[in-house]
């Protein structure tokens, strides 16, 4: 039995497809990304996720200021599933385990278990932003509080989604291309939900968790943004008719 493909890779595979029959042929420009969305009822960062599996094996290429090209046909039938899980679809899992997690925590955790936490976020506001040790500290500071429920299901649960951070290929590819963009973790974000957790109030403390995991979203929108290259495309050939017209 095949396993289920997941929603971006069912986009890649036909946007491949598309490739392959011609409809997309080498050195031809893909549709802009809210064409693609239309076109296969899926959400914008799903058809990012596609099109970032389809860079990282080398069919296409992302040319900023002018759009998605095909630059290579496929050999052969690949395995889409190798590239696992997409940073969209991990944020979107994180933000309904751990937002419920820091409610729970909020009500479970110690005294000595808050310090704790804070001490790992005052060492994460003194190291280099985007260095080993600040992604460490990141890790440390959410698995504290997935510790904190005093659920060892949760625990192993979430514990697991960071790993797949840092272990599915198509998830390093998306956070990488972050950092080398300048974005990093916000060490004011986490203040916030540890000073909700330290308040006790499992409310706030869901609210300022699934805050801080929604501006992570958001800030690899931006990063991955396809929209703005056709914007930037357009924008160029404005002044062009401009220029002529004059």
């Amino acid at each position: 039995m095949q396993p289920k493909l997941k929603l971006y890779q069912n986009v890649a595979r036909k946007i491949e497809q598309g490739i392959k029959d011609g409809a997309y042929p080498l050195g031809a420009r893909l549709p802009p990304e809210r064409d693609l969305a239309d076109k296969f009822g899926v959400s914008r960062p799903t058809v990012r996720e596609a099109i970032i599996a389809l860079e990282i094996r080398n069919l296409v290429e992302v040319k900023h200021g002018s759009g998605v090209y095909v630059v290579h046909l496929p050999a052969m039938e690949e395995n889409l599933a190798e590239l696992d899980v997409g940073a969209f679809e991990l944020i979107e899992a994180r933000m309904m385990f751990e937002g419920e997690a820091a409610a729970l925590a909020a009500l479970a955790m110690t005294d000595d278990e808050l310090r704790e936490l804070g001490d790992i976020l005052v060492k994460m506001e003194d190291v280099d932003p985007a260095s080993a040790e600040e992604l460490s500290f990141d890790r440390k500071f959410h698995l504290s509080i997935a510790r904190g429920t005093k659920n060892s299901l949760i625990e192993q649960t979430i514990e697991t989604l960071w790993d797949v951070r840092e272990t599915s290929p198509l998830c390093k590819h998306m956070f990488h291309q972050a950092r080398s963009s300048g974005i990093n973790p916000r060490p004011s974000e986490h203040r916030r939900i540890l000073d909700a957790l330290s308040t006790r109030d499992p409310a706030a403390s869901r609210s300022a968790m699934r805050d801080h995991l929604r501006r992570v979203s958001e800030d690899l929108l931006v990063v991955t943004e396809l929209e703005l290259i056709e914007k930037a495309k357009k924008e160029i050939g404005d002044k062009r008719r401009r220029l002529v017209g004059k």
